[in-house]
């Protein structure tokens, strides 16, 4: 086998695989294997995990360059098909994969759909009505965010920090807030229920003093 083919089977794609689609299988893939959802206790599934994204890490680099590199190689030529990238928002630019510290910047009504943005400080942004719908951002430090109108179907919150973050009208279904901070946070008129089903993970989250979608305070 060659090097190749392994990087798409530990990515569990099929070779020839579209850039987005190691994107999103490189991020199903963290969600699973992170060691923050194994109990510390289990050493062995520690060091298992930590392995499994080592080398998930591995191989979604070495096939992002090639699929980059084999763009840039082609682009110039009209006949050629060219790999899917997500368009710009045209009020405001993504966030540099370089910077971590995003805090205070405008990126209202900007497309962030399935960017991975896990541990940056996007602290006090203003990120009314971005499009953030499967968004990877495990452990972003969003404090004081305006995320009003956001859409953050199915977003990974895992162990984000929302501390008074402004969540009102927000699209929530379908994302995981599992030990998210939420105390003092906005979430009045914030879409989390269909109905009387509850489509929002919120296991061991902090809503202390959050302002629920109803406009009751949580004790």
């Amino acid at each position: 086998m060659s090097d190749l083919e392994r990087y798409y089977r530990i990515l569990e794609l099929e070779p020839g695989a579209t850039l987005e689609e190691v994107n999103q299988a490189y991020k199903d893939l963290v969600f699973v294997w992170h060691p923050d959802r194994i109990p510390k206790e289990n050493l062995r599934l520690q060091q298992k995990a930590q392995d499994k994204l080592k080398a998930i890490n591995e191989a979604r680099e070495k096939l992002r360059s090639l699929k980059t590199k084999h763009q840039s190689t082609h682009k110039s030529s009209p006949s050629a098909s060219p790999f899917h990238y997500e368009t710009p928002s045209q009020t405001s630019q993504p966030p540099s994969t370089h910077n971590p510290d995003l805090s205070g910047k405008d990126y209202s009504r900007a497309n962030l759909s399935n960017k991975d943005l896990s541990g940056r400080n996007l602290s006090y942004a203003n990120l009314s009505g971005a499009n953030l719908s499967d968004t990877f951002m495990h452990k972003v430090n969003l404090r004081g965010a305006n995320l009003s109108e956001a859409n953050l179907f199915r977003a990974n919150l895992l162990l984000a920090d929302l501390r008074e973050a402004n969540l009102r009208a927000a699209n929530l279904i379908g994302a995981d807030l599992s030990g998210a901070d939420l105390r003092g946070a906005d979430l009045t008129g914030a879409r989390i229920r269909s109905g009387e089903r509850l489509l929002v993970k919120l296991i061991g989250a902090n809503l202390a003093g959050a302002i629920m979608p109803d406009g009751a305070i949580h004790q």
